[in-house]
């Protein structure tokens, strides 16, 4: 995966993703305003050490990647991946004006393929924010995150509570018990659906 001021990957994402999130909203979605509903430091920050390889899919133009970045320090790793290569841009922008491209990757990925395999077994800390509903297939996405875990490591995952019901969430949640990530915690986040989940025994 590309670092630094190295270009992304811009593999073109297949077409036909009904609930995509479109590119032109990225901006919109990244806005310091957002904080006032939802701060990545308070809901991300109890599970993130510096040091930490964190995996975050669907990272849009990184209103949660470059906090992340912070909180994993100069020796830590976020690794960002997303369908459209514009918002992977804006993060990319985003993060140097920041001056934290140097702790981020980035790469598009395709619907069936996160582009993970390099990193199986490595990841200590996957979220998954507002995303799970727009992949079409809950196994095959959590199948993915849960082999590019370490034993032990963590996802979490929240969707917007309205948008997806309390039945499709206990869906997804079902999902990622197959792929081998057992529930530990429900955190309480307002008008938000959310777990955490560990691997447990050995990578898949």
């Amino acid at each position: 995966m590309p670092r630094g001021d190295a270009p992304p990957s811009v593999t073109p994402p297949p077409a036909g993703r009904g609930h995509l999130c479109p590119w032109w909203l990225g901006p919109i979605l990244a806005s310091p305003l957002r904080r006032l509903l939802e701060s990545p430091e308070r809901l991300l920050g109890p599970y993130v050490k510096p040091g930490m390889t964190v995996l975050e899919p669907g990272c849009g133009m990184g209103f949660f990647s470059l906090p992340l970045a912070r909180l994993v320090g100069p020796s830590g790793k976020v690794v960002c991946v997303d369908l459209q290569p514009r918002m992977i841009e804006g993060l990319r922008r985003r993060a140097r004006r920041a001056g934290l491209l140097d702790r981020i990757e980035t790469s598009v990925c395709t619907t069936e393929d996160l582009g993970m395999a390099a990193l199986h077994g490595r990841v200590d800390l996957a979220v998954a924010i507002h995303t799970v509903h727009e992949t079409g297939d809950d196994d095959r996405f959590l199948g993915q995150i849960a082999r590019a875990l370490k034993p032990g490591g963590a996802l979490f995952v929240m969707e917007p509570r309205g948008h997806v019901s309390r039945e499709a969430f206990a869906a997804t949640l079902a999902a990622a018990a197959r792929a081998g990530l057992a529930e530990t915690d429900r955190p309480d986040v307002r008008r938000r659906l959310a777990a955490l989940l560990v691997k447990r025994g050995e990578n898949r």
